[in-house]
């Protein structure tokens, strides 16, 4: 079935039919309904090709992500797919696995098939290169960029000042957390994180340490204590810090698999998770959380509402309107048993 046929049914001509179908023009609305009518009954399918050709879009977004195993990028995928499917564009995953020279094949990819923009995510936030060509001036942004389409950045920060990067607030995120242990009653609350070489962790500590001061209170047992993002970690440091300082009633933990080792050790020293020792985690990694005994606190990122601003803003930029800089987006708290108040 063609236009023509479209057309020659609900008794107009091929160009109203066209406008009608395309939301272009002035039309009245009966009009529309006969022309939608008619391409319904007939089984009529927009030719994509010649609908991209006519606006001059493809109506395709590239995601190039580092996050191999998904845990960050799928979210922001997700998100990103709800702000641009009513505009019926569509987004094609490429895994950069961290390796800069398989992103830039990817990017020349997506910029021969002529996408309309590209999200950059990835697994952290530490300010990384611009996705451009090696060696470009001011690669990749929406404002002054060298790439021919806008580009976002989420969950992953450029070091181009003239780039927009959404990333969450990993400081109100640290900030809510140790809130919320010291709303339910816990007051020696020490902090078991990752690696301090990580943006996140040192702003999750920022965060956490804030709102103790403002309470009159420092981290318990020294710290924040440093280590890899790995249940080992967390039981390792649980265990020292329960030594050093065995009246500690509360932890907050950087990332939720350091949390489900911190709630390990806890039980190995025969202490009870949460009437002896809080715990909060954070990622709100529902696997980890809801596995973990008993189901943990946790902070989420939002990953998804993140993605879903990247999308807008993508399409903003799309449609002429680019913005830059970076823009922190905020994390809620995710209440389970494992910081419940004493009874």
């Amino acid at each position: 079935m063609t236009i023509s046929d479209v057309a020659r049914l609900a008794g107009v001509s091929q160009g109203t039919a066209s406008k009608a179908l395309n939301g272009r023009g002035s039309i009245s609305p009966e009009t529309v309904r006969r022309v939608r009518d008619a391409a319904d009954k007939l089984g009529y399918q927009a030719n994509a090709l010649a609908r991209g050709l006519l606006a001059g879009r493809t109506w395709t977004v590239g995601l190039i992500t580092t996050d191999s195993f998904g845990r960050f990028s799928i979210p922001v995928m997700q998100g990103a797919e709800d702000a641009l499917g009513p505009g019926s564009m569509a987004v094609f995953l490429c895994d950069g696995r961290g390796d800069r020279i398989r992103e830039q094949h990817y990017l020349r990819i997506l910029l021969e098939r002529r996408v309309d923009g590209i999200i950059v995510t990835g697994r952290r936030q530490d300010p990384r290169d611009p996705i451009g060509p090696a060696g470009a001036a001011g690669s990749a942004g929406l404002a002054g960029s060298s790439l021919p389409v806008p580009v976002v950045y989420a969950m992953a920060q450029s070091t181009n000042p003239g780039d927009l990067s959404l990333v969450p607030d990993d400081a109100q995120g640290g900030a809510l957390a140790m809130a919320h242990l010291l709303n339910s009653g816990r007051t020696r609350i020490g902090h078991v994180t990752g690696p301090e070489r990580f943006a996140a962790a040192r702003l999750r500590a920022r965060g956490a340490q804030r709102i103790l001061a403002e309470a009159g209170l420092a981290l318990h047992g020294g710290g924040p204590h440093h280590g890899e993002w790995t249940e080992e970690w967390g039981r390792q440091a649980t265990d020292a810090l329960l030594r050093s300082a065995p009246d500690t009633d509360a932890i907050f933990c950087g990332n939720d698999q350091i949390a489900r080792g911190a709630a390990d050790a806890v039980r190995e020293t025969g202490r009870a998770v949460p009437d002896d020792v809080a715990l909060v985690g954070f990622d709100n990694w529902e696997v980890m959380a809801a596995a973990c005994r008993p189901p943990l606190t946790t902070v989420d990122m939002n990953l998804r509402e993140l993605g879903r601003a990247a999308g807008e803003r993508l399409l903003a930029g799309i449609n002429g309107a680019p913005l830059s800089g970076v823009e922190k987006l905020p994390c809620s708290l995710v209440p389970r048993e494992s910081s419940r108040s004493r009874r």
